[in-house]
This record gives C-alpha cells, structure tokens and sequence, in this order.
C-alpha cells in the first residue's frame, strides 16, 4: 500500500474507519494479491485489469467500480441499500446487518477474471476477425519492423 491510500485511511472519519477497515479486510481475504493505490483520490484495489474503488463520503462509505451484473447477486439481496449502476453506498448501520460472506463475494464476483458471458462474446469476435502479419525492412530505423493488422 503506497502513502497516498495510507493518509487518505488515516484521515478517515472514526464513525466510518470501522466499516472501511472492514471492507478492506474483506478485499484482502478475498484477493490477497491485490495492489491498493489511489486512482481518482480513492483508494483502489486491482487485479489483473480489474479495479474495485472504496470511497468515504459523509454518511458511510461507497464501493464502485465494477461492470453491471458483475456484483455476485449482491444488489439483488440487498434492495433496501442506495445503488447505481456499479455503485452501493453503505451506511455503517446498513452494512451491519450484512455477514461478511456476503462482501467477500462481492468482491471476487467485481474482481475475478472475464465472466462466461464475457468468455462467449470474446471468442465469438476472435473467430469473425483475421490477423494479418507482415515483417519488413525499415530503411529510416536500420531494422526489422513487425506489423499486426486486423480485417
């Protein structure tokens, strides 16, 4: 964790640090190969290209960052809680009455790796596009040049 996460944790309000801290545990467990950063002067954890941003506000704290249908049902089992597209607040009371499982698989279900509907589109575009390469001479560089193109 660089300084920057670690002022912005220490400047957290006591009312919220233990819901925060609590999050972040969860984050952890979860992905414990995660790198924390600040990214839009949130604290950040990524994985792989996946990123999960934790937020303080005044009421309690936020969680945003993933792709719609990507939250392991969480939204689903908590209508009573204030969400957006990829975003849920949670106010300290709120999220008390939440088990910690439930967290942690919000967490693997934002931060693991491309979904099978993902998997599906993903090969459906590979098989309908052809890759052409092509190796040169370039005179102006003195070297060999590798071109990638796609049709």
């Amino acid at each position: 964790m660089d300084d920057a996460v670690r002022d912005y944790i220490d400047a957290i309000a006591p009312e919220h640090r233990p819901l925060f801290d609590r999050l972040h545990r969860r984050v952890l467990e979860a992905h414990p190969d995660a790198a924390v950063v600040l990214s839009y002067q949130l604290p950040t954890y990524k994985v792989g290209r996946r990123r999960l941003f934790v937020g303080v506000w005044k009421h309690g704290v936020s969680i945003y960052g993933w792709e719609q249908g990507r939250d392991g049902g969480f939204t689903a089992r908590h209508p009573e809680l204030k969400t957006t597209k990829g975003t849920i607040r949670l106010r300290p009371d709120d999220a008390a009455g939440i088990p910690d499982d439930e967290f942690r698989d919000l967490v693997r279900a934002a931060l693991d790796g491309w979904s099978r509907r993902h998997r599906a589109r993903s090969s459906a575009t590979a098989s309908t596009y052809r890759w052409v390469v092509s190796v040169g001479w370039c005179r102006a560089s003195d070297s060999w040049r590798t071109r990638a193109t796609v049709w």
